[in-house]
């Protein structure tokens, strides 16, 4: 076991230093269409978590320079408010609302897209951005592990809530989780919680990472007849304050060389921005390409058909 951790980390590693900096960003950008990004919005509602900073914030701007009606999602009001000002300061537009919610609650998510489906508004973009990296076991007033409960648990609970307005906005509606790159160390399993005696952050975040992308996958089968887009992606390794905070030695070492948040952002507004015949349901994407979802030497491949099983649990955790 530990040949194969230290494999899979050597060869993320290889792949992240060639491809997650901004200098790959740059490079990368080389192929981009500026056409893609040109497209306007007006008239589409989006929802995004996690919004009041880094990928989130950049991700709600962006949508909202270009004239959606953007719901920010936020754990903590005050700076919610502080940044929800902030965009309506920058791009004009007032069509832009904060909604408080604590994603890694169960009884919040319930109590949050009950509030929002009495509006009854068709969603046209979902974007689950809403997650954190905590480097020690903490558990929830509801029992769950704190970074299951937050990339996970509350991230389904949502989306699952959420089908009915984003049915209204069929056939355009998508949802876009972000990812990690670390789930590339990570193949999928059924331990949810970590229940292993020293609990390790960095893994149990690449699980949860790795989670999201088969959860993408199965939400794209079964709801292909829907009119619900399901995407996934990784915004490469970007300079923010989620990061800044979880992984110190991480963003010392690579100064200078990170992403920006705009940049981290860029493929989530692609993929809200794209006509959906020209993606590819429950695919993968970094840098506005679709990228695989495992590693060569990793031996993660095969683990996808653990996630019927992952799903039965979430269902039972999240009440449905």
């Amino acid at each position: 076991m530990f040949i194969i951790k230290t494999l899979r980390a050597s060869v993320f590693g290889l792949y992240g230093y060639m491809n997650f900096t901004k200098s790959a960003f740059s490079e990368h950008a080389k192929n981009f269409k500026p056409e893609d990004m040109q497209v306007q919005m007006e008239g589409k509602n989006c929802i995004v978590t996690g919004a009041n900073s880094g990928i989130g914030f950049a991700t709600a701007e962006g949508l909202a320079s270009r004239g959606a009606t953007v719901y920010m999602v936020c754990r903590n009001k005050e700076r919610g408010e502080a940044a929800l000002t902030k965009i309506h300061s920058n791009t004009g537009n007032k069509n832009v609302y904060l909604e408080v919610c604590d994603i890694s609650s169960v009884n919040d998510v319930k109590s949050f897209t009950s509030r929002f489906c009495s509006k009854d508004v068709p969603v046209h973009v979902l974007v689950n951005n809403a997650g954190l990296l905590e480097a020690n076991r903490v558990i929830t007033p509801e029992g769950y592990e704190l970074s299951f409960a937050t990339n996970v648990l509350g991230t389904y609970t949502l989306t699952e809530l959420l089908l009915p307005l984003l049915e209204k906005a069929a056939p355009d509606a998508r949802v876009i989780t972000v990812s990690s790159g670390g789930m590339y160390t990570s193949p999928l399993t059924t331990d949810l919680q970590f229940s292993g005696d020293t609990f390790d952050g960095v893994v149990q975040y690449a699980r949860n990472k790795r989670i999201q992308i088969a959860l993408t996958e199965k939400w794209a089968e079964k709801y292909k007849d829907k009119g619900v887009g399901f995407y996934s992606m990784h915004p490469g390794w970007a300079e923010t304050p989620g990061v800044a905070k979880s992984l110190p030695d991480f963003s010392q070492k690579f100064e200078g060389k990170l992403r920006s948040s705009e940049e981290g952002a860029d493929t989530v507004i692609w993929l809200s921005l794209q006509p959906k015949e020209k993606l590819v349901p429950g695919a993968f994407y970094f840098d506005r390409a679709e990228a695989p979802k495992h590693l060569p030497l990793t031996g993660t491949k095969n683990s996808h058909s653990a996630i019927d099983s992952i799903i039965e649990k979430l269902r039972s955790f999240a009440g449905l």
